[in-house]
């Protein structure tokens, strides 16, 4: 399949969905869904460039290192972290987690009940909540320390994740703004249709199949834990390598549930193919 995809006989999409499922990662478990990466930086011009670089993100850094700053920041926690915790890592939140997945698919069932029994049986507050596509990537490439997350297949494929068609009172923000359906870049003309053709045209892209590969190192690949992780600025908790840690030989049950219940929270990477 790899040859296959080098000689693009298939798609980039069908190849992530591909190292996905290689990598146990599957539709039929949020806390191990299907990731697929931001491709874009581009959230604010009114027509989409795909033959500019800067149109798109920056595929061989992880989302904690899209800016130099943010960067510098995680170099400087991963190095300060021996002081004061008892786990040496970059970032103490993950890219996917079940909370992730079902905040993007919120507008949709099963995923609205699946959110609303992780946040204890509500919405989350309204300006938590996924409500733009341009404020997301701002949050999740510099703006918030504890946001690294990267997306699901869905963005690639389903514009009814994007629209509020249920009337789920979602509430409304703090600006006044009432939650609705998501805001989209204005590229996509206010359509998700639009916007889904749109980004998977970018997905498709030459510039993403000559990167893609850089992306893939970070998230299945060697890049994914060990010293290259390290130099990457690419390395996280411990317990969110769970197929590295094995629970059997963990006696204090204390620690085994602590464990267990960080991983099914927090995220879990996936196995390295």
């Amino acid at each position: 399949v790899s040859f296959s995809w080098q000689k693009r006989e298939i798609s980039n999409f069908d190849y992530l969905m591909y190292l996905n499922t290689l990598a146990g990662r599957t539709y039929n478990d949020y806390m191990q869904y299907p990731v697929f990466p931001w491709v874009l930086a581009d959230y604010h011009s009114e027509t989409l460039n795909l033959t500019n670089p800067h149109t798109f993100r920056d595929l061989s850094k992880p989302m904690g290192a899209q800016t130099m700053e943010r960067k510098r920041k995680f170099i400087q926690r991963y190095n300060e972290v021996e002081k004061n915790l008892s786990a040496q890592c970059h970032y103490c939140t993950h890219y996917s987690s079940a909370i992730i997945v079902a905040s993007y698919l919120v507008r949709l069932e099963p995923f609205t009940q699946t959110f609303c029994s992780l946040q204890g049986g509500s919405f989350d507050v309204a300006d938590r909540m996924f409500h733009s596509v341009k404020s997301t990537w701002e949050s999740a490439s510099r703006d918030n320390m504890s946001d690294v997350r990267e997306l699901t297949p869905e963005f690639f494929y389903l514009p009814e994740f994007l629209t509020n068609a249920n009337h789920f009172e979602l509430g409304c923000m703090q600006d006044g703004t009432v939650l609705g359906d998501v805001q989209l870049p204005p590229w996509a003309d206010g359509d998700p249709h639009k916007f889904i053709l749109l980004h998977r045209q970018a997905l498709e892209s030459d510039y993403v199949s000559a990167h893609l590969h850089r992306w893939i190192d970070l998230i299945f690949g060697h890049k994914q834990h060990g010293s290259a992780a390290v130099e990457a600025v690419n390395t996280y908790h411990p317990y969110f390598y769970g197929d590295k840690m094995d629970l059997s030989k963990i006696k204090d049950p204390l620690i085994k549930s602590t464990i267990l219940g960080f991983i099914s929270n927090f995220g879990q990477i996936p196995k390295q193919v």
